[in-house]
C-alpha cells in the first residue's frame, strides 16, 4: 500500500487537464472582458450620445423657444428629456427625470446653460444585464452619463444680408425718427440699460423694412450696404437670395463699419426677396411657437435669415458733423421674409435665430440677439 502511494505521488498523469482548467477559466475571464466589458464600452457611448442629444436639445429650446421658462414643462425641459429618450442605450430605454434637467450658470455667471444626465442603473429599474458576468456573479451595471450644453450670446454671424436697420432706440418725442438730444439709444454694452432689440421682448413682433433715405432713420428704413467680396453684377441680388459666407463680428472694443450702397437698391432687393420665398413656398409663422413651420428644410428655412443693427447715435452724429454715411454693427436681428411688394417693402416677423462665436472678438453681454448653441461638457 506504501509503495502505492508513493507511486501516486509521483504520477504526472493527467496533469493536462489541470491546465486545461486553469487555461480554461483564463479564456471565461478572457471572454468576459472582450463581450461584457465591451457592451459596457458601447452602453456608456451610447448613454453619451442620449445625454449630449438631450443637453443640445434642451439649450435649442432655450435659445429658440422661451429662453426664462425652466419650469417642469417648458420647452426647455420637455425638449432635452424627449430628444434623450430617443436615444436608447444597447436597445433599451434610457431613464431622464424632469429633475435630471438642470440649468447651471456658465463660468462667466450667465444662466444660460442645460444640463441633463441620463441613467441605466438598478435605482432607476433599467440597469444594464451582463451576458458572462452573471458566471461570475455579476448580474447587472449602472451606466450614467451627463453633458451640459450652453445657449451663448453669439458675436458673429454668417449668411448675412445686405441691408441693415437701425437699433431700437427710445423716442423721445414720438414721431418715429431718430433725433439726436431727443432720443435715447444705449448700446448692448450696458447690459441693464440697453434699449436695442432683444429676443426677450421683440421675438414675434411684425416688422416692415422699407427702402430708406439719407435724411430721416426709421425703424422700419433698411439701408443696402456694401458686403465683402463684391464682383458687381447681380451680387448684391444673389445675396439676398443666397448665403454670404463672410463671417460678421460684432467687437465692442473694435467696431465694424458697413459703407453704404448707393440708391435704394428696391429693384433688386425685389428680385433677391422673391427668389428667396421661392425656395420655401409654404413656411407660415406660427403665433403659438413664435417660430416658422412646414419648411421644407430639415434646418433652418433660408427665409429666416440676420439683419444687422446699426448704431442710430453713431450715424446721426456724423451726418451732423458732415462725415460721409457710416454705419457702425450694434447687433444683429433674426428676421422671417413674409412676403414682398412691387415697390421692394418687405414684410415680416422678428424671430430667433442661432450665430456662432468668433473667439478673436471680444467678449459680448447678455444683450447679443442671437445666441450660439455648443456642448460644453
Amino acid at each position: 500500500m506504501l509503495t502505492r502511494l508513493r507511486h501516486l505521488r509521483r504520477d504526472e498523469r493527467g496533469m493536462a487537464f489541470v491546465y486545461v482548467g486553469l487555461g480554461f477559466m483564463g479564456f471565461l475571464a478572457a471572454t468576459t472582458l472582450a463581450i461584457d466589458v465591451g457592451m459596457f464600452m458601447t452602453a456608456r457611448s451610447q448613454a453619451q450620445n442620449a445625454a449630449d442629444a438631450g443637453a443640445h436639445s434642451g439649450a435649442v429650446a432655450l435659445a429658440m423657444n422661451d429662453f426664462n421658462d425652466r419650469s417642469a414643462t417648458g420647452p426647455a425641459v420637455t425638449s432635452a428629456i424627449s430628444t434623450a429618450l430617443a436615444n436608447k442605450v444597447m436597445g433599451a430605454n434610457v431613464s431622464v427625470l424632469t429633475s435630471d434637467v438642470t440649468f447651471p450658470n456658465s463660468p462667466s455667471g450667465q444662466a444660460n446653460r442645460v444640463h441633463v444626465e441620463v441613467f441605466r442603473t438598478t435605482a432607476r429599474g433599467n440597469p444594464v444585464p451582463t451576458l458572462i458576468g452573471s458566471l461570475f456573479g455579476v448580474t447587472t451595471v449602472d451606466i450614467v452619463a451627463t453633458a451640459t450644453a450652453e445657449a451663448s450670446p453669439a458675436n458673429a454671424m454668417t449668411c448675412v444680408k445686405p441691408f441693415m436697420i437701425p437699433d431700437k432706440f427710445i423716442d423721445g418725442n414720438g414721431n418715429g425718427s431718430f433725433e439726436l438730444n431727443v432720443d435715447t439709444y444705449i448700446d448692448g454694452t450696458d447690459p441693464v440699460n440697453y434699449t436695442g432689440y432683444t429676443a426677450k421682448n421683440d421675438v414675434g413682433t411684425p416688422l416692415m423694412l422699407r427702402a430708406g433715405n439719407q435724411n430721416s432713420i426709421q425703424p422700419s428704413f433698411y439701408y443696402s450696404w456694401k458686403m465683402p467680396g463684391d464682383i458687381g453684377g447681380n451680387f448684391y441680388r444673389d445675396n439676398i437670395a443666397m448665403c454670404n459666407q463672410s463671417v460678421l463680428t460684432y467687437d465692442p472694443n473694435n467696431p465694424l463699419f458697413m459703407t453704404q450702397e448707393p440708391g435704394s437698391k428696391e429693384g433688386p432687393t425685389l428680385q433677391g426677396i422673391q427668389d428667396l420665398i421661392d425656395q420655401d413656398p409654404n413656411t407660415q409663422w406660427s403665433s403659438a411657437c413664435k417660430c416658422v413651420i412646414n419648411s421644407r428644410f430639415s434646418g433652418q428655412s433660408p427665409r429666416v435669415f440676420p439683419i444687422p443693427l446699426f448704431n442710430p447715435v453713431y450715424y446721426a452724429e456724423g451726418k451732423a458733423n458732415g462725415r460721409p454715411a457710416s454705419f457702425e454693427l450694434a447687433n444683429f436681428l433674426g428676421f422671417y421674409a413674409d412676403y414682398v411688394e412691387n415697390n421692394g417693402t418687405i414684410h415680416g416677423i422678428i424671430t430667433n435665430i442661432t450665430g456662432i462665436i468668433d473667439d478673436n472678438g471680444s467678449p459680448v453681454t447678455s444683450t447679443m440677439f442671437p445666441r450660439a448653441i455648443r456642448l460644453v461638457q
